[in-house]
């Protein structure tokens, strides 16, 4: 019996369905971006110093500039290391009855000012930066800037906890289903969020948001490899990651227009409710649909794609069987990723990887500092990193194939943070060109992952494996922060020698995965398990078969 792969080179493997199919479910790339790296500008913390209602009284009674302003009245002025002392601590003076001059007015009360008794912050903060953030409106700094991070580290809880249990819905009951339930769902919470009336609440709202973000936009790109054929599969898993580019360019664009985080949420938000049309627009994968015995539905919507693409569907490709072993696993579990050896191994490593991949790829970026004076360009400049990232994959990917270009990807990321280690402070252009590299190399990783997790799994299963495996790339967004703060306060360049072990060890795990350049996506176990063995495989087909025919001579 035929099949999917075989019908789609009949009636279009990517013609005018997959290629409108493709365009909307990108925009569910691009639209997760704000989720994914939003606190860049959500949680933008601007310098700020303690708020004092009578330093600012005399101020304006003395005439100050702001540097002056800063000099007489802020413990700790310009030095590096008393940032917390100039940001979260202020001088215990009552400035309303010491009655202070307007030149030097702290030295009549000590000739040192390091002798003054200092105090945290009593009245709120003044923030120097235009518009408002998150920090900015429920003062997330000094003492509860604890709480910034318990921000970002429950988006990524939501990752995580989202990934695996969505992707398991997805597989039972559907991708189209689950795609618009989570499409709805963040759409709510994203505008919920933009009018939380405190700390709280927008914290919620961000929690669900990440449950149900992450893991429409890893159906999405089930989907569209479900519904291309094997010679297109890997240019739009490809260019959906790229997807995800654009859309950190748009964001970019986006909060420089817009420095109110308010307004900036709700505009990213808002365009998820148009995302609902994709009821009547995008149909159920029949890749899903023969995987639970659906073969009624299956051809329907493939007679649905060959009208399309103005293609007939031949008599003898209209009619589809289901595999008996897959029929007795309708079902998907947990066990199933790790039931058998192959798949055991693969789902191991394609862990380990993305754990990788999130761990380098969060952390380069932290290291990387480029146009630093500007965070707007900052972002703009490390986004475009990334592209050359996508044309290198598309060169290499069908020439060599998909497991060297990743293991030499992670191993490349690796050395290329060890080299940052050992390269001096004098040669500035050489870290940030080192920097660049290994940024440019772990993207490659992170894209060529999430392209082979969908090749190393059979229908069955294939939403449910790439779900729990890309789990461990939010561990690896949860811990990465760690990783870099507490390993730069033991040696500055440690959390780069850490990177490089990781990477390395990636690259190597990669290279014990088959390769699966010009294979049909498998439909069941067996395929899986024979992925390393074709040609023995084959062989003892065609022994089977002569046997059979050699036994009426006798």
């Amino acid at each position: 019996m035929p099949t999917v792969d075989d019908i789609l080179e009949h009636i279009g493997e990517f013609h005018l369905f997959q290629k409108q199919t493709f365009f909307l479910l990108s925009l569910i790339s691009v639209a997760f971006t704000p989720i994914y790296v939003g606190i860049v500008f959500l949680g933008f913390t601007p310098e700020h110093r303690c708020r004092s209602p009578g330093v600012a009284e005399l101020s304006q009674r003395c005439g100050w500039s702001l540097a002056e302003e800063l000099n007489y009245t802020v413990p700790g002025p310009g030095a590096a290391d008393e940032a917390h002392l100039r940001q979260c601590m202020q001088y215990k003076v009552d400035w309303n009855r010491s009655d202070p001059g307007c030149v030097d007015p702290l030295a009549s009360l000590a000739a040192n000012r390091s002798q003054l008794p200092l105090r945290p912050c009593q009245h709120g903060w003044v923030y120097d930066a235009p518009g408002s953030s998150i920090v900015t409106e429920f003062n997330l700094v000094c003492a509860n800037s604890w709480m910034l991070d318990l921000f970002q580290s429950a988006v990524n809880v939501g990752f995580f906890v989202g990934a695996v249990a969505i992707g398991y819905l997805a597989d039972r009951f559907g991708r189209k289903f689950c795609l618009l339930v989570t499409i709805l769902i963040n759409a709510v919470s994203g505008v919920l969020m933009a009018v939380s009336p405190n700390y709280t609440w927008m914290l919620i709202f961000r929690l669900i948001q990440g449950l149900v973000s992450k893991a429409g936009w890893l159906i999405g790109y089930i989907m569209i490899t479900e519904f291309v054929g094997l010679d297109y599969r890997r240019t739009v898993g490809i260019f959906y990651q790229a997807a995800f580019t654009v859309g950190l360019l748009v964001l970019s664009g986006v909060a420089y227009a817009l420095p109110y985080w308010r307004w900036l949420q709700l505009t990213v938000t808002l365009p998820n409710f148009c995302f609902l049309l994709y009821y009547w627009c995008i149909p159920e994968s029949p890749r899903w649909l023969i995987s639970q015995n659906k073969n009624g539905k299956a051809m329907g919507v493939i007679k649905h794609i060959a009208k399309k693409n103005g293609k007939s569907l031949p008599a003898s490709l209209q009619s589809l069987s289901t595999d008996a072993e897959a029929v007795g696993t309708l079902h998907p579990s947990f066990l199933d990723l790790i039931r058998t050896p192959q798949i055991r191994k693969h789902t191991l490593i394609l862990m380990y990887n993305w754990f990788t991949s999130s761990v380098l790829y969060q952390g380069l970026i932290m290291h990387m500092g480029l146009a630093a004076d500007n965070v707007y360009l900052d972002f703009f400049y490390s986004a475009l990193v990334e592209f050359p990232a996508a044309i290198i994959i598309i060169f290499t990917i069908d020439r060599v194939g998909r497991r060297y270009p990743w293991a030499g990807s992670n191993m490349l990321a690796g050395v290329a943070c060890l080299a940052s280690v050992f390269i001096p402070d004098e040669l500035q252009w050489l870290k940030i060109t080192a920097a660049c590299l290994g940024r440019m190399s772990i993207t490659v990783a992170f894209e060529m992952v999430c392209l082979v997790s969908a090749e190393l799994y059979p229908t069955f299963i294939r939403n449910l494996g790439v779900h729990v495996c890309s789990s461990l790339c939010d561990i690896g967004g949860i811990l990465t922060p760690f990783l870099v703060y507490r390993l730069t306060a033991v040696w500055l360049q440690l959390p780069l020698v850490v990177f490089a072990v990781v990477g390395l060890i990636a690259g190597g795990l990669v290279l014990l995965l088959p390769e699966t350049k010009g294979k049909a996506l498998p439909e069941t176990i067996d395929d899986v398990e024979n992925m390393l063995r074709p040609r023995k495989y084959k062989e003892k087909m065609i022994y089977l078969q002569v046997k059979k025919s050699d036994t009426p001579r006798n």
